[in-house]
């Protein structure tokens, strides 16, 4: 007897996305061995923060904000383990398959977005040596950081007022202030990548 063919209904929809480097990644059960630093690198200098309502020519990318969060972390800690340092440029990584999504659209969608994106962070830590779940202390500084950052993107380039930003991120302290000038793809990519590398080999020196 033959088989019946089986119902749309019946398939599930696909679940993974090719990357670059040949991994196929499942967005809803991700493996740490399907990991790779240059897919990310590549995906987050090619994602743009604030949904691209950025003034100047080129948008700015999350590459170049992990960056500067990193930083502000060196800053806040100087004395920062550098497995602390590489989680906070890590912190936004999942966003290279999922996209930067803003605030406000997030808290729409709700629990379901955030358990994909838990999911492909912790096995983002995994892949690179890291806890799948950070101590709190840590992540509240990232978040600290993240802030301060968002705040320099707002006034200087998502057009809000500074009293505006203010009220929703922080005037931010004890970080050096920054003029932001948006890098292109590609230098935002090196960049991530060549940091990358510095901590990575310095966490397993």
């Amino acid at each position: 007897m033959a088989t019946r063919p089986k119902s749309a209904q019946s398939q599930q929809p696909r679940a993974w996305q090719r990357m670059l480097s040949g991994r196929r990644l499942d967005l809803l059960d991700p493996s740490p061995v399907d990991i790779e630093v240059e897919d990310i690198a590549h995906g987050l200098a090619r994602v743009a923060r604030w949904n691209g309502q950025t003034t100047g020519d080129l948008p700015f990318n999350v590459a170049q904000h992990s960056l500067i969060v990193e930083t502000f972390c060196g800053e806040l800690k100087p004395d920062w383990p550098v497995k602390w340092r590489l989680a906070a440029l890590l912190h936004d990584a999942p966003e290279f398959v999922i996209g930067d999504m803003i605030s406000p659209f997030k808290a729409q969608l709700g629990g379901h977005y955030k358990t994909i994106e838990s999911r492909l962070m912790q096995a983002i830590h995994l892949r690179f040596g890291l806890p799948p779940h950070l101590p709190q202390a840590v992540e509240k500084l990232i978040k600290r950081a993240d802030r301060a950052s968002a705040y320099f993107e707002a006034v200087q380039l998502a057009g809000f007022d500074v009293d505006e930003a203010r009220k929703l991120f922080s005037a931010p302290k004890g970080v050096t202030p920054i003029t932001i000038e948006a890098m292109t793809t590609v230098n935002a990519q090196k960049a991530y990548l060549k940091r990358f590398e510095t901590l990575s080999d310095a966490l397993t020196a």
